[in-house]
């Protein structure tokens, strides 16, 4: 009995394997394969294309200059003494009338920000004993003082200067605008409008029917603010500073996507 389903067994395997050879063949035969073309064809069968091969594409540019109304001076004191107290002090106390002219002059509390403060030692080598020295100590005491009224610019520097005395350092100004919000609404307009431009035109040179915008993606240029670079001393600072602000230009560009229909 044993043998009988061992024989079994071997002739239905032999049998599948007929099978799955006859299968295989007619698989691999090249006449049984359809052409190319009637896939490409048949109607349910479609090629997609990524979004950048398809439609209009078009980069629009918009630029607005407008005339700074705010400056942002960078200011301060630098005070040397033999001990960090006495330079300290001294910095403490020049820094103290230097703020009260800020604020007589219109600056708000607010508008008057430390940016670095610090107390180094000042070294000088001897040759002789191959070895430095600590000779004084230096104070330096940075603020940026923001002034709206940006016509009393000039005169905020002079003022600040001679309160200040020999102890003052103004490193720069620059200049920019408060709220660039309405100019960057402008630019923007102007960028659209002239990429619906060029879409237009394109269409029109190229006959074909411009579809809707499919894509559109800003991009606005980062406006630095205007620096004038100063790095005086007070005894250097002329009796009266001209001060010219300058224009700023806001520029946004924009891309769309236009389908064809």
């Amino acid at each position: 009995m044993k043998r009988l389903w061992v024989l079994f067994f071997c002739c239905a395997l032999a049998a599948m394997l007929i099978e799955g050879t006859g299968c295989a063949k007619s698989v691999t035969d090249s006449s049984s394969i359809p052409p190319l073309s009637a896939y490409l064809e048949a109607p349910e069968v479609s090629i997609l294309y990524g979004q950048q091969q398809v439609g209009i594409w078009v980069t629009g540019e918009g630029k607005v200059t407008a005339t700074p109304d705010i400056a942002v001076i960078t200011l301060g004191v630098e005070a040397e003494a033999k001990s960090v107290t006495q330079a300290q002090k001294s910095a403490t106390q020049t820094m103290d009338n230097i703020v009260k002219i800020l604020k007589a002059q219109g600056v708000a509390d607010k508008d008057i920000q430390t940016q670095r403060f610090s107390i180094q030692p000042v070294r000088r080598w001897i040759e002789k004993e191959n070895r430095e020295e600590i000779i004084a100590y230096r104070v330096t005491n940075i603020v940026t003082a923001k002034i709206r009224q940006i016509d009393k610019t000039g005169s905020i520097i002079d003022a600040v200067a001679e309160a200040g005395g020999d102890l003052t350092r103004i490193n720069n100004i620059s200049f920019t605008v408060d709220d660039p919000t309405q100019l960057y609404s402008q630019a923007r307009e102007k960028a659209l409008r002239d990429a619906m431009n060029k879409a237009q035109q394109i269409a029109q040179v190229t006959n074909t029917k411009l579809g809707k915008p499919i894509y559109i993606s800003e991009g606005i240029s980062y406006v630095p603010p205007v620096v004038r670079d100063y790095a005086l001393k007070a005894a250097e600072a002329a009796p009266s500073t001209p001060i010219s602000p300058g224009e700023l230009e806001f520029h946004v560009t924009v891309q769309m996507v236009y389908k064809i229909d």
